[in-house]
């Protein structure tokens, strides 16, 4: 998340590799955005104009909860969970976006981020032969997720609530992350959402669709 619009492109997995992740906290439920409204006050807010995501293609696989991988805008974009602070916030590091048509060796790279193996025939594989590919598997699940999102900062620090859809079911979220740990614990608990288990898109989606 990022109230910075970047441009979507390729990108290699050394140059991500080089980008300095933040930690984040995710909630998801109902009533989680009534809360976060009543509570974004508490603090020097800066609000960030709302935005409607384009549909995004998440990948899940049964054999990891590790690896973020989504397409959107024909780029599939790789996130890797690396660790945890000591407060439970995840951190992810990016590992690339791939444009489609994908080399032959890149969908290998994407696969053993799944931790599966994909048949692959020649050596560039299109968008929607990949998502063939994903609804053949066992292990795999394509699910399509889209996003009302709302930014804000409080004190500096990087928030969120929005409205999810995984295929086509609502779902509530609110999000903080930032490098500062300290200063997001504070934005977390003046938020109401302490209390809520830390929940990231990936194991939202796998319940929605009952991979877990």
């Amino acid at each position: 998340m990022s109230n910075v619009v970047t441009r979507n492109v390729a990108t290699s997995a050394d140059e991500a590799a080089k980008v300095v992740p933040r930690a984040e906290f995710r909630v998801f439920g109902l009533g989680i955005i009534d809360t976060v409204k009543a509570n974004m006050w508490n603090g020097r807010t800066v609000l960030y104009q709302a935005r409607r995501m384009p549909a995004e293609t998440y990948i899940l696989s049964r054999r990891t909860s590790d690896a973020n991988v989504k397409v959107r805008d024909g780029l599939l974009d790789i996130k890797v969970k690396t660790g945890e602070t000591p407060e439970g916030y995840e951190v992810f590091q990016p590992r690339g976006k791939f444009q489609f048509p994908v080399q032959r060796e890149e969908l290998e790279a994407i696969a053993a981020q799944l931790r599966v193996v994909l048949p692959i025939d020649g050596d560039r594989c299109t968008f929607d032969a990949f998502l063939g590919l994903v609804r053949q598997h066992g292990d795999l699940v394509a699910v399509t997720v889209e996003k009302m999102r709302y930014g804000f900062t409080i004190d500096g620090v990087i928030c969120e609530y929005a409205q999810v859809y995984f295929n086509g079911a609502l779902v509530e979220s609110a999000c903080v992350e930032s490098e500062r740990y300290d200063a997001m614990r504070t934005v977390i608990e003046g938020l109401g959402i302490a209390a809520h288990p830390n929940v990231n898109y990936l194991k939202a989606a796998k319940r929605v669709v009952g991979l877990e």
